[in-house]
């Protein structure tokens, strides 16, 4: 008799207090004669939740923050770190004359505390697994756990098979392949697979995912960072750029704002970026009161260099502002400090403190 048991995984994912679509694993088959005793795992719900505007903007420094708290059924991430905490249960179920009935269960958590490395594509993660909450004959059940990685990072699990009966541990490196300076690997997820076998029933397994990362080699050093969370420029202390964006938001612009506004998208396309800033500063000559005083540049807001920059966003959101040669340098500089042990890439979030 061929029977199908399905094992439904579902993660809504919560970042910057937007929901996004949830995911879903796929179905398995397992043969089960005529009274037959089955394993059949699945996690409770796990939403995503990437720290508060205000702390990225908060996180300007170059280094990272501490690490990303931890909740339970909740996935914590910040730029380079994550807090993944799950709950696990494996239902017991007989076949009985071709009807499945529960008779057991086990109950348990699964913790992950993984930290990426601004400065190295290699990296670790640790994880518990608590003492398993048992009914019925949920006893004696043995786990195993495993981690896989994708795009050019393999992922090696240090965990041996333990009793759910008891709490156990283990942890996971990482490596990631050498890569040349200027490459960006794409964006991926941890996989953590959780085999259950107990004598004398079939196997259950069930599965899920970490928060997307993702490791570059952008400007010549190696690091990776979690793509989710939003980080942070300054343009304080650079006057008539940090004047201009300050003006615009007094009007009602919020993109980029880390008050409440959404987050805006670095772009690496120098050809679109460079239609962007066509778009708002092209052709356009310093009146003579801005010459007068060395402000010669045209500065926009967005920056062109973001998929909201240009003409993307209505007039009541963007600004351009005339700015010294000197102020621009200032800006890309800082910009550039900023995005090198932050690893800002290609449509990552990010906010501008003004």
């Amino acid at each position: 008799m061929r029977r199908q048991i399905a094992r439904s995984l579902t993660i809504s994912a919560l970042a910057a207090g937007l929901l996004v679509p949830a995911i879903a694993s796929s179905q398995a088959a397992v043969e089960q004669p005529a009274d037959s005793a089955v394993l059949q795992a699945g996690i409770a719900p796990v939403a995503v939740q990437a720290a508060s505007p205000a702390t990225a903007a908060g996180a300007v420094a170059v280094t990272p923050k501490a690490n990303a708290t931890c909740k339970i059924n909740t996935i914590s991430i910040n730029r380079f770190s994550e807090c993944e905490w799950v709950t696990l249960r494996v239902n017991v179920i007989r076949v009985i004359n071709g009807v499945p009935r529960q008779v057991g269960t086990a109950t348990f958590t699964a913790r992950h505390s993984m930290t990426l490395n601004s400065k190295s594509a290699d990296w670790g993660e640790k994880f518990q697994l608590s003492k398993a909450s048992t009914t019925g004959e949920g006893k004696g059940i043995t786990v195993t756990v495993t981690a896989t990685a994708g795009n050019g990072t393999s992922a090696k699990t240090h965990y041996s098979p333990h009793l759910l009966d008891a709490a156990s541990s283990g942890s996971v490196t990482y490596t990631t392949g050498a890569m040349r300076k200027g490459r960006i690997n794409g964006k991926t997820q941890t996989r953590y697979t959780f085999g259950f076998t107990k004598p004398g029933y079939v196997p259950g397994s069930t599965g899920y995912k970490s928060a997307t990362w993702r490791c570059d080699n952008y400007y010549g050093t190696s690091g990776c960072a979690m793509t989710d969370q939003p980080t942070a420029v300054s343009m304080v202390g650079i006057p008539w750029i940090d004047d201009g964006i300050r003006t615009l938001r007094a009007h009602g612009g919020h993109y980029g704002d880390p008050n409440g506004g959404k987050p805006l998208h670095w772009m690496i396309n120098t050809k679109k970026k460079n239609d962007n800033r066509r778009a708002v500063c092209g052709g356009r000559t310093a009146p003579p009161d801005m010459k007068r005083v060395g402000r010669t540049y045209c500065d926009e807001y967005p920056f062109a260099s973001t998929y909201e920059g240009g003409t993307k966003l209505p007039a009541s959101q963007r600004e351009t502002t005339w700015v010294s040669p000197n102020e621009n340098n200032t800006q890309g500089a800082r910009i550039t400090n900023w995005r090198r042990p932050m690893h800002v890439m290609d449509n990552d979030p990010f906010y501008v403190v003004a």
